[in-house]
């Protein structure tokens, strides 16, 4: 750590007032910064950026414009995927001679989607303690913004660029009983929802939710085939993007008199219970149920 820096008032700047951050214990703190707007800040996240022995972040030049809005003249230094073999060590080193370091992404929560897995990794199989700060998120702030369900949501971080690789992706994940999320390039976001149409289904619905508080923050929604829509040929799309998908659409329920004449061909030829197994195989309905129709069946000769 530069010696200046350790010089430097541990203190930042609200409004007017400057404020003194209280010492950090020794430990990895995963602090989670604005996504877009920097008013979106955590005080807890202030004092430890303010207050951290060491402070590491992707991009040095985008951590200096949210530390300088703030008065903090802690320096940053600079930990991503290029160097993270040389610099991983180096703050492993600085948390286990009892030091407090704090790490952020460029945006919104460390660890998601970014190399700050691995020394997340590296401090706890080095049995340092690891504190998590939370704040703003993308993903998060993408889902409670498209409207779509979210009880129960899954992550998938970016899809490959190319569309076969990108549609197996998509086949893998098409039956997850949840809201899915994903990272997208503006690039590719109209192929990405073609492929999505394709592979989930052209009437799920769906939401593209574009610079997230920022100034031109957009949520567009609509099925996937309407989205594909609207994002195909030269559309000029910009900022970053957060593709949400709604879970499954169930299958509409059969009729009973479809079932019940299923029920009849397979009870003709087979007990009772292979019957409503093979059933419930060919039509998605419980067992059970299927197994005491029959029984109603026969009773009603």
């Amino acid at each position: 750590m530069r010696k200046d820096a350790a010089a430097s008032p541990k203190t930042y700047r609200l409004y007017d007032a400057v404020i003194s951050a209280r010492p950090l214990e020794p430990a990895l703190y995963l602090v989670a910064t604005p996504i877009g707007n920097l008013g979106d800040i955590t005080l807890r996240a202030l004092e430890a950026l303010a207050g951290a022995d060491v402070l590491a972040c992707e991009d040095t030049r985008v951590t200096r414009v949210l530390l300088d809005r703030y008065g903090i003249h802690n320096r940053p230094i600079a930990y991503h995927e290029h160097n993270a073999e040389l610099a991983g060590p180096k703050l492993l080193a600085a948390l286990m001679e009892g030091k407090s370091v704090a790490l952020v992404s460029d945006a919104g929560t460390p660890l998601v989607s970014d190399p700050g897995y691995r020394l997340g990794r590296m401090a706890i199989e080095a049995g340092c303690r690891v504190v998590p700060i939370p704040g703003a998120s993308a993903p998060l702030a993408a889902l409670v913004g498209s409207g779509l369900p979210n009880d129960a949501f899954f992550f998938a971080g970016f899809l490959p660029a190319k569309d076969k690789a990108r549609r197996d992706r998509l086949e893998e994940v098409r039956d997850v009983p949840g809201t899915l999320l994903f990272f997208e390039s503006p690039h590719r976001i109209g192929d990405t929802l073609a492929s999505a149409a394709d592979v989930l289904g052209a009437a799920r619905p769906a939401c593209v939710c574009r610079e997230l508080t920022k100034t031109f923050e957009e949520f567009r929604r609509g099925t996937l085939a309407e989205l594909a829509a609207y994002y195909d040929g030269d559309r000029v799309v910009k900022g970053e993007i957060v593709l949400v998908i709604g879970p499954p659409i169930p299958p509409e329920a059969p009729a009973q008199s479809d079932v019940d004449a299923l029920l009849k061909r397979l009870a003709a030829d087979l007990p009772a219970g292979k019957a409503a197994t093979e059933a419930a195989r060919r039509m998605g309905l419980p067992r059970k149920d299927l197994y005491q129709r029959i029984l109603e069946l026969k009773d009603e000769r």
